[in-house]
C-alpha cells in the first residue's frame, strides 16, 4: 500500500481532538481573557460590593482587611471604596469600549477598503490619500484631540477610538480585494452580470475576512489600551464610573502608602492585553496563507 493510500485509510482524529490541538499552545491566556470577559459580563453578580460606596473610615486599607464589618480583599482607594469590585466593573468597561470601538472601526475601514479596491481609479486616490492622511497623525495624539473637541464621556471614547482606527483595517481590506479580484472566479462572476454588491458580499468579503479578523484581534488589545490611557489623562470615562486607567491615575498619588491602587489595576491591565495579543499572534498563524506551517 503506497504512502498516499495509508494516509487516506489511516483513521481522522475526533473534533474534540483537532479543537484540543489548535488551542494547546493558547489555552492558559484563552482561560485568561475568558475569565476577564466572563466576570465583565456577570460584574453585578460577582462584585461583592458597591463600586461607588464610600467609606471614608476604611480609606487606604490594605489588601485582606475588614472594616465596619465589610471585608475587602484588594483593599480600598483614597475615599474607602472596595477596590476589588472597581476592578470588576473597571473590567466591564474595557472591554465594552474595546469592542465596541473595534466593531466600529471595522465595519467602517473593511467598507472603504473594498470600495477602494473594487472600483479604483478616482474613488481609490480618494480613500487611499485619506487613508494615508490619517496614519501620518499618531493615534493616541489623534484620540487626544478629537475627546478634547468631542468631550470626555464613554460614547465619545467609542466614537473616537473607531473612527481614529479604521485606515488599518482599510489598507488591509484594500490590499486583500485587489488580490482576490485578479481571481478566474472574479471575472466569470463579473462576465455573467453579477452586481457590484453581490460581488463585494458574496465573493470578496468571504475571502478577506480572515485578515480582517485578525487586525481586529490585535487591535483589541490595542482598544483596552488606548481606553486606559485616555481615561489614566482624564478624558475617557469619567467619575465615579469605575475604569482601570482612572484608578490607575488616582494610584500614582499614593504609591509610597498605598500600592495596592496602582498594582492591581496594572496587573490586569497586563493580564488581558497579554492573553489577547497571544491568541491574535496563534489566529494570525493559523489563518496567514503565507504562515510557514
Amino acid at each position: 500500500m503506497s504512502e498516499a493510500a495509508a494516509t487516506l485509510t489511516a483513521p481522522q482524529p475526533g473534533l474534540r481532538t483537532r479543537i484540543w490541538r489548535e488551542l494547546r499552545p493558547i489555552w492558559p491566556f484563552l482561560l485568561i481573557f475568558l475569565a476577564f470577559a466572563l466576570i465583565a459580563l456577570l460584574a453585578p453578580l460577582v462584585a461583592p460590593n458597591n463600586p461607588n460606596s464610600q467609606n471614608l473610615l476604611a480609606r487606604l486599607r490594605p489588601p485582606g482587611t475588614t472594616a465596619r464589618g465589610i471585608f475587602y480583599a484588594l483593599g480600598t482607594d483614597e475615599v474607602g471604596r472596595d477596590l476589588l469590585s472597581r476592578l470588576i466593573y473597571g473590567a466591564r468597561v474595557s472591554l465594552m469600549v474595546a469592542l465596541l470601538s473595534v466593531l466600529v472601526s471595522t465595519v467602517l475601514g473593511t467598507l472603504l477598503g473594498m470600495i477602494a479596491g473594487f472600483y479604483r481609479g478616482i474613488v481609490e486616490i480618494i480613500i487611499m490619500r485619506l487613508v494615508d492622511i490619517v496614519l501620518s497623525i499618531p493615534a493616541i495624539l489623534l484620540a487626544i484631540l478629537t475627546i478634547a473637541v468631542l468631550g470626555p464621556g464613554l460614547q465619545n471614547v467609542v466614537i473616537v477610538l473607531g473612527f481614529t482606527r479604521w485606515p488599518r483595517y482599510a489598507r488591509v481590506a484594500y490590499g486583500q480585494t485587489l488580490a482576490v479580484m485578479g481571481q478566474t472566479f472574479m471575472r466569470a462572476s463579473t462576465f455573467n452580470g453579477a452586481s457590484a454588491f453581490r460581488l463585494l458580499g458574496r465573493h470578496v468579503l468571504p475571502n478577506i475576512a480572515g485578515a480582517i479578523i485578525v487586525v481586529a484581534t490585535l487591535e483589541f488589545g490595542l482598544m483596552v489600551l488606548f481606553e486606559a490611557g485616555l481615561s489614566f489623562l482624564g478624558l475617557g470615562v469619567q467619575p465615579p464610573m469605575p475604569s482601570w486607567g482612572s484608578i490607575l491615575s488616582v494610584g500614582r498619588n499614593y504609591m509610597g502608602s498605598a500600592w495596592w491602587i496602582a498594582t492591581f489595576p496594572g496587573l490586569c491591565l497586563f493580564l488581558l492585553v497579554l492573553s489577547i495579543n497571544v491568541i491574535g499572534d496563534h489566529m494570525r498563524d493559523r489563518l496567514d496563507p503565507r504562515s510557514a506551517r
